[in-house]
């Protein structure tokens, strides 16, 4: 396209993101002699998407949640049922950042919100430093995987627009992200059980009382992630219709029952939470407008021609694909990546065989250690800078973190079955 490089420069000089698919998709249909109406009408389009309630109702659901003190309930509960093992409050750590994250589906803020109870809990426990800083670090982009993260939603969605063979439906994506999911948080878990070996750290003792306590304490938290994902998978709610009920029910908790959040505190909660919707939607919608053009001019079909002519065994693309994908996690932000790599992609690694399902876990698994990959990845800065330590300090402290994910995303990658053994439109 001869205004490629007009693009580029848009890019360079700092124009939103937006307005630079925005751009392309003008340009594009303009040469193409089409309607720029056509436009319009795709931004139209997300209008007619029930699947689309769900982005904000989940995300406001998770920015009250962050607001509350459940973190907190949810790290004294965590700590209550596995502090006892081994390396137990690192195994915490993990967990509680995985679970927050999957809620909020921001992993630079479950780095803010529980890095300030973890940290230091990790530094009395007498975990090394650098051990406890990389944990944190990390464990702030698990839980991309599990339900209902925003980006396995947004993926479902994207995926859904470009009308293939395979059906991608988002309840099938959440049972998709399980299994790798827990597969990170175990390896991790292991290493952190294996580093707290030969140190000062020692293991708990459960305590009944404590359990008790902290259960009946987060009492009101507990039943949230049954209540969504049974009512999805029961087949009571439809994906909008669990994130209204998520999104009533942590209001009325947060706000009626418990008082943690003011109703004056809620405007400015609800402005928090949609400035982010609003940054997603209307990249969303620009994109749609920008992959119509890509699959009216066959862009994807002679892109795979070309990779096709290179590129003969499908490990050989995924490796690719892999390399391809970390480098991207580095650059762009999550939502970013989706809407503009994925409509490109997606036909060409379907072409090679892959399930589209298995290329959304793929696809995330990769972003998400993106964002601890040296140079540039965007947890590193923000850890760097709420724990006052020096970017290279956090380099060094994540590289092991950032080996054990990586052989993760390997394992994911070549052992389709562990994200398609619970989907139902596993071949």
């Amino acid at each position: 396209m001869a205004s490629a490089p007009f693009l580029l420069l848009l890019a360079l000089a700092g124009a939103p993101l937006f307005a630079v698919i925005a751009a392309s998709a003008l340009l594009g249909f303009h040469s193409e002699e089409v309607d720029l109406q056509v436009v319009a009408i795709e931004i139209y389009r997300l209008a007619e998407m029930p699947v689309l309630l769900a982005i904000p109702l989940f995300t406001f659901a998770g920015y009250v949640l962050g607001e509350s003190q459940a973190p907190a309930r949810l790290v004294r509960l965590t700590d209550a049922l596995l502090g006892w093992l081994q390396g137990g409050l690192a195994i915490v750590s993990l967990v509680a950042c995985a679970l927050f994250t999957a809620f909020t589906g921001a992993s630079g803020v479950t780095i803010v919100a529980l890095g300030a109870l973890l940290y230091p809990a990790l530094q009395q426990a007498h975990y090394r430093e650098r051990f406890s800083l990389g944990l944190i670090t990390t464990s702030g982009s698990l839980g991309l995987l599990f339900a209902p993260a925003l980006p396995l939603i947004l993926y479902g969605v994207v995926a859904q627009q470009m009308e293939l063979d395979q059906p991608v439906r988002i309840d099938d994506l959440f049972a998709a992200g399980l299994l790798p999911g827990l597969l990170m948080i175990v390896l991790l878990s292991a290493y952190s059980i294996w580093q707290s070996r030969g140190t000062r750290v020692a293991a708990g003792s459960f305590s009944w009382r404590d359990a008790g306590a902290a259960v009946r304490e987060a009492a009101w938290e507990i039943p949230l992630p049954f209540v969504v994902l049974g009512g999805i998978y029961s087949g009571t709610f439809a994906l909008s219709e669990a994130a209204a009920v998520t999104a009533l029910y942590v209001l009325v908790v947060e706000v009626a029952i418990r008082r943690e959040i003011p109703l004056r505190k809620l405007p400015e909660i609800m402005r928090e939470s949609m400035v982010l919707v609003g940054a997603i939607m209307i990249i969303l919608g620009v994109s749609l407008a920008s992959t119509n053009y890509l699959i009216d001019t066959e862009v994807p079909t002679r892109l795979f021609d070309m990779v096709r002519a290179h590129i003969d065994s499908k490990l050989t693309f995924l490796v690719l694909l892999n390399l391809f994908l970390l480098a991207l996690g580095m650059m762009l932000d999550i939502f970013s990546a989706l809407v503009i790599v994925v409509p490109i992609i997606l036909p060409i690694a379907v072409g090679y065989g892959i399930h589209p399902v298995h290329l959304g876990i793929i696809f995330l698994a990769n972003m998400q250690i993106g964002y601890i990959t040296p140079p540039v990845g965007m947890n590193l800065f923000i850890a760097s800078y709420r724990f006052e330590r020096p970017v290279l300090e956090v380099y060094r402290a994540t590289v092991p973190f950032f080996l054990i994910l990586l052989v993760s995303v390997l394992i994911i990658t070549y052992w389709p079955a562990l994200s398609l053994t619970l989907v139902s439109t596993a071949p």
